[in-house]
């Protein structure tokens, strides 16, 4: 099996049960495990060395007695990265069960994440073009597949080769499809559930309508917006955030140079049907920027599934009064965060991660 996962005929293999041995810390008889360097509610992620390949790698052991929750994600982000192969995601290398307990290994990023970059100080505009357009291109991959990542999120962007503040060489790369969904079957989750992190959540999302790739490019714009001006456009306490977006926009600084303000707002317009599609955005992005704009044509809603029972639920909370009708998206997002379907507000990372399980 290459680093892809798949066989030497080119097609998927087959992932053999793993085994394990508690005197020599080997997964499989070939991973050797290193330290811990992400940890969250249901997986650690430690960093190993391939004992066939003598590569360092990272890989992500669920817990012991994870939830069956748990193992979905497991089984979606191997299926997602399955069938991606793009220089700005992160790479399936293999995957299994040992003593009880699922593993993904992929690829090991050596650089910190965006999230810890963004603690440190905003970017400059620049940086922040070049950025946006490096990760619209990864998720434009993305979504030509069939598959809607869901959690876009500074914690989930990982900048491989950084040195210090020079971005030459440094090749952003998304991390952690476990909630991801292609868009030809349902979600994991039940009709209408909260999934993805609060503070990150496009309208849509919140208000338990269909999820397609327009929330991918909403997610993104609050990344990049956060990146250029330091600060989370929506923080608080994960309900007090979800809900914030259904009563304003984001607030995109005036003045940004080279277009970045025109993307941005494109990219956060709360209909989804009037955002850009990832590849228009990677497109302005690259543009001249007096041209950018030219690129923003809204992408539409042709590929998101419309499910019968979530349609007659939306008519019906359009009924409600106001304040009713937030209530009852608020307690949604409530039970979703209790019942571990989204996580809690992201913080920065303390390793670098070629999957990153830390709850934000």
């Amino acid at each position: 099996m290459d680093r892809g996962g798949r066989g030497n005929d080119g097609r998927m293999g087959v992932l053999e049960p793993a085994e394990t041995s508690a005197t020599s810390r080997l997964v499989a008889g070939r991973y050797e495990i290193g330290p811990v360097i992400g940890a969250g509610s249901s997986a650690e992620v430690h960093r190993a060395r391939d004992l066939r390949s003598g590569a360092e790698v990272a890989l992500k052991w669920f817990r012991v007695g994870a939830s069956a929750y748990d193992l979905r994600q497991q089984r979606c982000e191997m299926e997602a990265l399955s069938r991606l192969d793009h220089p700005g995601l992160v790479e399936l290398l293999d995957g299994g069960h040992a003593d009880g307990r699922a593993f993904v290994v992929t690829d090991l990023v050596e650089g910190p994440t965006l999230a810890e970059r963004i603690s440190g100080g905003r970017l400059a505009p620049g940086a922040v073009r070049r950025l946006g357009a490096q990760l619209a291109e990864a998720l434009a991959h993305v979504h030509s597949a069939g598959i809607v990542h869901r959690d876009v999120k500074p914690a989930n962007v990982l900048l491989g080769g950084w040195r210090g503040e020079r971005w030459d060489g440094v090749r952003p790369r998304l991390a952690d499809f476990g909630i991801s969904r292609t868009l030809e079957t349902t979600t994991v989750t039940a009709d209408g559930c909260v999934v993805g992190t609060a503070a990150y959540l496009a309208p849509e999302q919140v208000r338990g309508e269909p999820v397609g790739p327009p929330a991918d490019v909403y997610a993104l714009g609050l990344v990049l917006l956060e990146a250029v001006t330091g600060q989370r456009e929506f923080p608080g306490q994960a309900v007090e955030s979800a809900t914030a977006r259904l009563h304003r926009s984001p607030v995109v600084p005036d003045g940004l140079p080279g277009g970045l303000g025109t993307v941005l707002t494109a990219m956060t317009r709360d209909d989804p049907q009037h955002r850009p599609s990832a590849a228009a955005v990677a497109t302005a992005f690259a543009a001249d920027p007096g041209s950018a704009a030219a690129h923003l044509r809204p992408a539409g809603l042709a590929a998101v599934p419309q499910r019968r029972r979530g349609r007659h639920r939306l008519r019906a909370m359009g009924r409600m009064p106001g304040a009713f009708r937030l209530a009852m998206v608020a307690l949604t997002a409530v039970l979703a965060l209790l019942s571990g379907s989204a996580a809690p507000a992201d913080a920065p990372a303390a390793t670098t991660t070629a999957a990153e399980v830390t709850p934000q």
